[in-house]
């Protein structure tokens, strides 16, 4: 990584510069604890997507002896460019799914055929490892959880405290010629979990940090990581931000006018599950849609779901998007990205930033609008769902975070005051605006940067209501 290297391994002589170039960091343990249930799941992850199968899980398909189900890989089983070069790698081979995008060797009891014969230890690497998201910040191993998957949104999102299973990294584990790189990872991590700021406020400050240490690493912006990282700490803990934060901007139309983009964009994919088209459903029945709809009388149902529903169920359940920003670091070696901790690289914060940013603006405006839906009857089970649902189109989309940056690029609002009125919800006393028919077709947003023109709706007329959420119970190791 190249942060400016004698900049950033320098040493600083106050104490929080010393515990910032030495940190004990926490190592997150809890998607250690995950475990599949099976078929009492909602969803199936063995739909919608490709299964990829590498190389040594494929010769071990060709060595079983003849049955039916061998007859079944022979039959599905399709060599990747890589494989037919046989080149090594987690997609050596596919499996060629059924005409309705589900893998041919799925039970009728939604189970797969594969671990019910041979055994877990025949599954290939992406099958027996999802949810779970195995990374590396600084040559350690961490695990996150993909909230595609229902089990794991609830494992995450419902934990009171999510961190609590986690353990401290050991002398030689975080021993790393770039200490520093898990220095600005507790600095993130405390961030998210610092309730003296709003959420938006600790998401808004966190592209701030991203913005300073890309300013370092440029070499426009002259201080030591570990200089920095304590003075942006300090400067948090000292509560003086609160004034300036408190006089971003808020602009619900322009917020709610990029949530239906970004949703635009996943209705649009040609694989949409029915658990996404009921989340919409919900939704754009929650934000008030109607032939007569335009995106003022929209942004009118969007503040009013927001202050009757959505804003008092979570001040009373704050850890919830709490754990869904921490899960988020974790999965994706947040502010660095997949690329920005190999050796050489210039990790770009600031875009990492933006993407993160576009990701939970879209969490949380759909859950705004669902909220609005189910009022008074809201529950973390709805939570878990629309959460789930969107994960599972966007964090699967090898596009949209690039397409997300891009929108808020386009339209102006990857700055500091975009991104303020991108995070930002004030709430409002006026009186409730009249209720719609939530059969009625949702209002279309215009081109990116533009203002939309008329409602229609990009999908179906006939989008069903969110179902009523099945009851939570902890369910046993499958």
């Amino acid at each position: 990584m190249q942060i400016n290297p004698d900049a950033a391994s320098a040493r600083c002589s106050g104490p929080q510069e010393r515990r910032l170039a030495e940190p004990i960091f926490i190592r997150p343990a809890y998607a250690e604890q995950f475990r599949c249930i099976g078929s009492e799941c909602e969803d199936t992850c063995c739909q919608g997507w490709s299964v990829p199968i590498d190389r040594a899980t494929y010769r071990k398909y060709k060595d079983l002896p003849s049955s039916l189900l061998r007859a079944q890989l022979d039959s599905c089983l399709v060599l990747s460019p890589a494989g037919k070069e046989g080149l090594n790698g987690e997609t050596f081979a596919k499996i060629r799914m059924t005409g309705s995008n589900q893998c041919p060797l799925l039970t009728e009891n939604r189970l797969c055929r594969i671990q019910l014969e041979q055994g877990e230890a025949f599954l290939s690497e992406a099958c027996a490892s999802y949810p779970r998201v195995v990374t590396s910040i600084g040559g350690v191993a961490e695990m996150a959880l993909a909230l595609s998957c229902p089990e794991a949104a609830r494992q995450v999102l419902l934990a009171e405290d999510l961190l609590a299973a986690g353990h401290g990294g050991d002398e030689g584990e975080t021993s790393t010629e770039e200490p520093w790189l898990f220095g600005l990872r507790d600095v993130v991590v405390g961030l998210i979990r610092n309730r003296d700021y709003p959420l938006w406020q600790r998401v808004f400050l966190m592209g701030i940090l991203c913005r300073r240490l890309d300013a370092i690493g440029r070499g426009e912006f002259a201080r030591s990581v570990p200089g920095f990282l304590a003075e942006f700490e300090a400067t948090v803990a000292s509560g003086s931000l609160h004034g300036a934060l408190d006089a971003l901007p808020a602009d619900g139309s322009a917020q709610l006018d990029v949530v239906l983009r970004l949703a635009g964009m996943l209705l649009h994919r040609s694989n949409v599950r029915q658990r996404f088209v009921d989340c919409i459903g919900a939704f754009t029945a929650g934000i008030g849609n109607g032939p007569e709809a335009t995106l003022e009388s929209l942004a009118a149902h969007y503040q009013d779901a927001h202050d009757r529903s959505y804003e008092p169920f979570f001040e009373r359940h704050p850890h919830m998007l709490e754990n869904y920003l921490l899960n988020t670091v974790f999965r994706w070696r947040f502010p660095f990205g997949r690329e920005g901790t190999r050796a050489g690289a210039q990790p770009q914060m600031t875009r990492e930033f933006v993407r993160l940013a576009a990701q939970f603006a879209l969490i949380k405006g759909l859950l705004i609008g669902v909220a609005g839906f189910h009022g008074e009857k809201f529950t973390a089970e709805h939570v878990v769902h629309t959460v789930q649902a969107a994960t599972k189109h966007f964090d699967h989309h090898p596009e949209f975070l690039n397409l997300a940056h891009d929108l808020l690029a386009e339209s102006g609002l990857d700055g500091a005051r975009g991104l303020a009125v991108l995070l930002r919800n004030t709430k409002l006393t006026a009186a409730a605006p009249a209720a719609r028919p939530a059969s009625d077709p949702v209002y279309a947003p215009g081109p990116a940067g533009g203002r939309p023109e008329r409602p229609v709706l990009p999908l179906t007329a006939s989008m069903p209501p969110l179902p009523h959420p099945r009851p939570m119970r902890r369910r046993g190791v499958w």
